[in-house]
């Protein structure tokens, strides 16, 4: 029943564009039904940097009319989730998704369906691909070769096959020609770290003559596909890799240290030397400091970096994004003080953070929407609460998700309820703890002084920190 409601209201709502095209330029429709839903909104943005927040329905359903249309690649995200869309001119695309399992359940319907069902499904197929890259990333050089170029023929041969047979948009057939080649070109980028790994790198300049043609090929400045993750893959790993010459020029490194301060700056160069387009240079700056910020404790080489990057990016939105970055970040250096934050336990009750600790504490902030990350995670937690019983272990989720969903998603992992908490402002909290991607792990004493903020769990770093706050925690109770 409810396919046959989204079939009427396809031919109905492209109607509609069709009658108002000529009044206001060219319109698209974009709908669809979320099956537990983690909240209740979704957002689209584009190319150009416009974001809309289309609310739900009582029966979680949406309808969005995108006025004076320009053809092209969108996003949309829902609880932290996201997925890429192509809308052209007149499409009235709808979708259903659940969001217990957010990219294979996604299906759509509707005149703009099958281009988008074939992104979607290329999609997963390079997801599949890039899980089996570190056992390719193995291989001899020439052999790497060889099966990459076999599984990008299969892939142009399919590309051929299908639109042999479908019409199609020049803009659609570019669009699915660049994901396949940008993905093809990202794993070459990506080789040399893989193969060689960091003790060796150095030997990157050993790799056959010709590995790197087909940068003869690519387009670093192509704004038309800045909403593709495969092309902004590529250009980070691109920069990633010719910021090696650079470093390997002045001395041998016994292992390559992907934190250098040298490297760093090499890559804003290249960066800042080589895009003119200045919404991907940006782009590629502003993620580049990012990862810099986030993964050091070195605040002379952060301070280095970040006035490197202001005065090369042009965009001010971001400049003040990562000023605020850099400060949230140098208030969890080890030995600050850990702020407060008001969470809410299983039973919706709202307490303070500094309440649970009253021992050395694992502070781990989890995301709903990896949950196999958060399973791998809860797993390794479980494991060191049994070796170090001593430690206080607390997890929070900060997804921006509403109570009743966590609930039911901690009910259905079979989280420990009684050590399971939510941030009660999520939005404030990520900035608070500067956390990103799909966790982040803070240790602290009993006094809430910071021991480590910039920690991995699954790291002998991590064992050998809590070993320590053991031993501190014992020799204090002797005293």
């Amino acid at each position: 029943m409810k396919f046959y409601f989204y079939s009427f209201l396809s031919v109905l709502l492209v109607f509609s564009c069709e009658n108002s095209s000529s009044k206001r330029g060219d319109c698209a429709y974009f709908g669809g039904e979320i099956i537990n839903p983690s909240n209740n909104y979704i957002t689209l943005s584009n190319t150009l940097g416009s974001k809309d927040t289309i609310y739900l329905d009582k029966r979680n359903r949406f309808i969005h009319k995108i006025d004076s249309l320009k053809p092209g690649l969108f996003s949309f995200t829902h609880g932290g989730e996201f997925q890429t869309i192509l809308l052209e001119s007149n499409d009235s695309l709808f979708f259903r998704l659940n969001t217990n399992d957010f990219d294979e359940s996604l299906v759509y319907t509707g005149s703009g369906s099958k281009k988008n069902n074939y992104l979607i499904r290329s999609f997963l197929d390079d997801e599949i691909e890039n899980k089996e890259f570190m056992n390719t990333s193995h291989l001899e050089p020439e052999v790497f070769v060889e099966h990459m170029n076999k599984l990008r023929k299969q892939k142009l041969a399919y590309f051929e096959e299908f639109f042999a047979n479908k019409p199609a948009s020049d803009l659609f057939k570019s669009i699915v020609k660049s994901s396949i080649d940008y993905n093809h070109y990202a794993y070459f980028e990506m080789f040399p770290f893989g193969y060689y790994g960091n003790n060796k790198l150095i030997h990157f300049k050993d790799l056959p003559e010709g590995f790197y043609d087909y940068r003869n090929e690519v387009d670093l400045n192509n704004e038309s596909l800045s909403e593709l993750y495969v092309y902004n893959r590529f250009l980070f790993w691109h920069f990633n890799n010719i910021a090696l010459k650079q470093y390997y020029s002045d001395r041998n490194h016994e292992a390559f240290d992907r934190m250098a301060l040298d490297y760093n700056i090499e890559k804003l160069r290249l960066i800042n030397s080589t895009i003119t387009s200045e919404k991907i240079k940006n782009y590629l700056l502003k993620h580049t400091i990012r990862d810099f910020v986030l993964n050091t404790d070195d605040r002379d080489a952060t301070r280095e970096m970040i006035d490197y990057y202001l005065e090369r990016s042009s965009n001010p939105k971001d400049k003040v994004y990562l000023k605020a970055l850099v400060a949230g970040a140098n208030k969890l250096r080890p030995g600050n003080m850990l702020s407060d934050a008001a969470i809410i336990d299983y039973n919706g009750n709202a307490i303070e953070l500094s309440s649970l600790v009253d021992s050395p504490t694992v502070i781990y902030c989890w995301s709903t929407n990896f949950k196999m990350h958060s399973r791998n995670s809860h797993f390794k937690i479980k494991e060191l609460k049994a070796k170090f019983p001593e430690i206080n272990f607390i997890a929070i989720n900060f997804s921006d998700n509403d109570f009743h969903f966590w609930k039911k998603t901690v009910r259905s992992l079979h989280y420990p309820t009684a050590y399971e908490y939510k941030f009660a402002n999520p939005s404030e909290a990520i900035k608070k703890f500067v956390i990103t991607f799909n966790h982040k792990i803070i240790v602290v004493d009993e006094q809430m002084e910071i021991v480590n903020s910039n920690i991995g769990l699954f790291s002998e770093e991590m064992t050998k920190c809590l070993e320590k706050q053991t031993a501190s925690s014992k020799s204090s109770t002797l005293k």
